[in-house]
């Protein structure tokens, strides 16, 4: 018999968006997109490695975090065509846009729009719009529930949370079947 692991396992029901690969990963960029990506954030300030993958998983809304593997290859590539220079700063590497950087952001603008078109499209079809708070919420709430569950010393207040959560269930189905009134 085969494990149930990952979101199919908890029988939550609902399936991940369109273009999300099965396991929950999705390719946001394109081949050599994140070039620019890179560019751009540090047209804005100077950055270290680390702030870099901060402020695009920030920017994504959490829907996207970079792995080292991903962005330091592409600052050194950056750095190594001289469109970044790289300086130690208490300890770090801070990495800072040069002005070949900028003419190159320039000259490939029209790529550059597209690309943060697209994601920001994206982000706002997956976690945006009306749904925002919803998503927040729901990863509020699975936040706490387990941490309280793990938490929990004994089956008892488990089965407290889950009686909770049957209830929280029970109203929000209650709402999809209520008059248009709350719409």
């Amino acid at each position: 018999m085969r494990g149930k692991f990952g979101w199919e396992g908890f029988g939550w029901g609902f399936r991940m968006p369109r273009g999300w690969a099965r396991g929950g990963r999705r390719q946001w960029f394109g081949a050599g997109d994140m070039k620019y990506v890179i560019l751009k954030l540090l047209r804005d300030k100077p950055r270290h490695g680390y702030e870099v993958m901060k402020e695009l998983e920030e920017r994504m809304h959490g829907c996207y975090s970079p792995s080292p593997g991903t962005v330091y290859p592409t600052l050194q590539w950056l750095e190594d065509e001289g469109l970044v220079v790289a300086r130690e700063v208490e300890g770090k590497k801070v990495y800072e846009i040069t002005d070949t950087g900028r003419a190159f952001l320039e000259e490939h603008k029209d790529i550059v729009e597209e690309i943060f078109d697209r994601v920001t499209e994206t982000v706002e079809r997956t976690v945006g719009g009306s749904m925002a708070e919803v998503n927040r919420a729901l990863g509020q709430l699975v936040k706490a529930v387990y941490r309280t569950a793990w938490k929990a010393e004994s089956d008892g207040a488990r089965k407290d949370v889950a009686e909770i959560l049957a209830k929280a269930t029970a109203e929000i189905e209650a709402l999809a079947k209520a008059p248009a009134a709350n719409a």
